[in-house]
């Protein structure tokens, strides 16, 4: 009677730990308004002291970035993954686009949080927004950028954040534009030229896939 009545606790116990991890994979929605006048909808991973914006590409949206954010939410950081207005629940501002509005919204967001140190993650379209958010900055409000295949902007060498990194597929058609943007960017700054041809988020439906996730990470956080 014993041996079952311990079965039945160790099978509950492992029922409730099963349970709470789902739960603590989940995101949480939340909304904060931009500049402008928009509202942008996002998705919120972790709990950690540091945290990390994930801008999304043209044909992509927020929960795109799952995968990731959910690794850099396991290592310890807050991943904010957030649909750009006009997309989802995201609402446009008086800006056109302003989408640099939305990339500045979620980090400002973050750092009202109590968040020190924002990082921000941007995929093309999402890419040349982080960009000219960066250009947008107060100093001290991105701490690393990550520039994953970004639309080009008029002005890279005005970028603000403590270390840069450029992520394209060496055969991509925009690959000569982001070298150029990359000579350009200030230092200190790093880029990463992956094999084939796919553009931003789409690499990680490639085989490059494990290996952009990795540098991702490790230039994020210093870890593999």
């Amino acid at each position: 009677m014993r041996t079952i009545i311990t079965k039945f606790v160790m099978l509950g116990f492992l029922v409730m730990l099963l349970i709470n991890t789902s739960a603590a994979q989940s995101p949480k929605v939340v909304s904060f308004p931009t500049a402008d006048g928009g509202m942008i909808d996002a998705d919120l991973y972790g709990q950690g002291s540091y945290g990390v914006v994930f801008a999304h590409g043209a044909i992509f949206n927020k929960e795109s970035w799952e995968p990731l954010a959910k690794r850099i939410a396991a290592l310890g950081y807050r991943a904010l993954a957030i649909d750009f207005r006009g997309y989802g629940k995201s609402k446009k501002g008086s800006n056109t686009p302003g989408l640099d509005q939305d990339v500045l919204a979620a980090v400002r967001w973050l750092h009202k949080q109590g968040i020190t140190t924002v990082s921000v993650v941007g995929a093309s379209m999402g890419g040349g927004a982080s960009a000219k958010a960066a250009t947008e900055v107060k100093p001290g409000e991105i701490n690393k950028l990550v520039l994953l295949s970004p639309v080009p902007i008029k002005n890279p060498e005005q970028i603000k954040a403590a270390s840069i990194l450029f992520i394209a597929s060496r055969n991509e058609a925009l690959a000569p534009k982001i070298r150029k943007q990359f000579k350009r960017a200030p230092q200190p700054k790093q880029i990463v030229l992956l094999d084939g041809n796919a553009h931003a988020q789409n690499i990680f439906a490639t085989k490059e896939a494990q290996k952009l996730s990795d540098t991702i990470i490790q230039f994020l956080t210093g870890k593999k």
